[in-house]
């Protein structure tokens, strides 16, 4: 079992930068996917970025392809998302997730597939 905590959300004018952080417990976190998502006011929660837990390969929303970064440090139980050049489509609650799955039938991209979830952290992107 993990446990996961965000930080780093806050309020940015459009075009700015924030780097997400999300720590992990214990001692199993190298061998979790680790996944961003986030949630809008009305909106489902949707897919952002994942990181692989074997070989770090990592995937992308369209939405933010080019603009975010996923990365991990396992000696730290760290997941970070850099986002760069935010937008106010951006604003959002986000969450990371771990998932213990090394097959996904729904896709990484799905919700469902991920077993634990961090609590949120809140960004506000102004126009």
């Amino acid at each position: 079992q993990v446990q996961l905590v965000e930080s780093g959300g806050g309020l940015v004018q459009r075009g700015g930068s924030l780097r997400l952080s999300c720590a992990g417990s214990g001692r199993t976190f190298s061998s979790y996917d680790m996944g961003w998502f986030r949630q809008a006011p009305g909106k489902e929660r949707e897919f952002v970025a994942r990181v692989s837990w074997s070989v770090g390969s990592t995937n992308y929303a369209d939405s933010v392809k080019g603009r975010f970064t996923i990365s991990r440090d396992n000696a730290n139980n760290t997941v970070y998302l850099q986002m760069n050049s935010l937008k106010p489509e951006d604003t959002a609650v986000y969450y990371c997730a771990a998932s213990a799955r090394r097959y996904y039938s729904g896709g990484y991209y799905s919700p469902h597939e991920y077993d634990y979830w961090g609590q949120g952290t809140q960004v506000t992107v102004s126009s």
